[in-house]
């Protein structure tokens, strides 16, 4: 009983450090992206922390999963998680500001609903949470307009808003992948296998578009650059995988009321981003829509769902 409380308490702790650390990496992707090429950047930032990560692992005694199947689940969370989800974003932010971005990847807990919904044996999705759904991604379509985006608006803003779309997709079928097939591997091994995998990966297609030659990183974007990979990966994605085995996909896409938040208070003190009164509004209309569902899915589960997490923590 005592184990069970700690590793709730545990998880619990490690999803705070996913809503505040990564609401911070918003800034941090913006800042580094201005002089290194979106792949690289992301390659590199997850190579760094792989091999941090699974120096760690060793120490602590931990061994590499011999299953070839199982490295195979493994490879295909981070091509899901980093390689689509997490790269769509660093793209993304190349003409999209911080705060707006974090605000689109508000829309992973209807993606999470909607993906958990469409697999066997998933939660049903009620009128209410449907109602809840649509009002959201109302506001998410209210950002993508010339008054939510204000002076950032043009193509490229639209493109990018597609594409943060694509990556939080990608992000939330990754981690209902790895919810239901890596839960034997430690957290901190396969977050370290993860990144590792997605970071070659992407270091070898960053070096075969020919960014190597606009790789010239400058001290501020070097600065973030490393805050993403120890503080942004190794500890807060390494938090979120923890986090992640011991909790629902859906209340692990909670994360996205506090993200934006942070970012937006972030991106207008350090990068002097401003919001639009209407995108203002389409803020309000986001969470408005994410409480909804969350209300709805407590009324629809209650004890059911509390009966289900002390027969998966027994």
């Amino acid at each position: 009983m005592a184990r069970m409380k700690n590793e709730r308490v545990l998880a619990f702790a490690a999803f705070l450090t996913v809503c505040i650390v990564w609401g911070t990496t918003y800034l941090g992707i913006r800042v580094a992206v201005e002089t290194i090429p979106p792949v690289l950047l992301t390659g590199v930032r997850y190579t760094i922390a792989a091999i941090g990560l699974l120096t760690i692992s060793r120490l602590r005694g931990e061994r590499f999963p011999s299953d070839p199947r199982t490295i195979g689940r493994i490879a295909i969370v981070a091509l899901l998680l980093i390689g689509v989800g997490n790269l769509g974003v660093v793209w993304a932010e190349q003409w999209v500001p911080s705060g707006i971005a974090a605000l689109l990847v508000a829309s992973a807990p209807f993606w999470a609903t909607i993906l958990e919904a469409l697999r066997r044996g998933g939660e049903r999705i009620r009128l209410r949470r449907m109602v809840g759904i649509a009002i959201g991604f109302a506001g998410v379509a209210i950002l993508v307009t010339p008054r939510g985006a204000g002076h950032f608006y043009d193509a490229h803003f639209v493109t990018g808003a597609i594409a943060i779309q694509i990556a939080a997709i990608a992000w939330q079928g990754g981690s209902l992948y790895g919810k239901l097939t890596v839960n034997d591997v430690p957290p901190l091994m396969s977050t370290g296998l993860q990144a590792l995998i997605a970071g070659i990966v992407l270091d070898i297609i960053g070096l075969a578009i020919g960014e190597a030659p606009r790789f010239h990183p400058s001290a501020r974007s070097l600065i973030a650059l490393l805050y993403l990979a120890i503080v942004g990966t190794m500890l807060a994605y390494s938090a979120y995988m923890y986090a992640l085995s011991r909790m629902r996909i859906t209340t692990m896409s909670l994360y996205s009321y506090v993200n934006p938040i942070v970012a937006v208070i972030l991106g207008w003190l350090v990068l002097g981003e401003r919001l639009t009164p209407v995108s203002v509004a389409g803020i309000a209309i986001i969470l408005g829509g994410m409480a909804l569902v969350r209300r709805s899915r407590n009324e629809g589960r209650g004890s059911i769902e509390e009966t289900e997490e002390e027969e998966q923590a027994a």
